[in-house]
């Protein structure tokens, strides 16, 4: 059985690579004509979305405790 922290180390690679490769996807695309080329902002959109999701995973979650039982 695996242990959650080796699961989540794994999620955190495939984003960091989904974001490396969506990069490299952006610095090659052909230069676009800005806010109307929908492939090229839909690569951006990606690219934050991986960008987020890898940022949930590694922030510290604060979880509020009663101060009496």
């Amino acid at each position: 059985m695996t242990d959650y922290r080796d699961d989540l180390a794994v999620a955190k690679a495939a984003l960091k690579t989904a974001t490396a490769a969506l990069t490299q996807e952006i610095r090659a695309y052909p230069a676009p004509v800005a806010g109307c080329d929908a492939q090229y902002n839909h690569l951006l959109a990606e690219r934050r979305r991986a960008q987020s999701a890898l940022m949930a995973l590694e922030a510290q979650i604060h979880i509020p405790t009663p101060r009496a039982p």
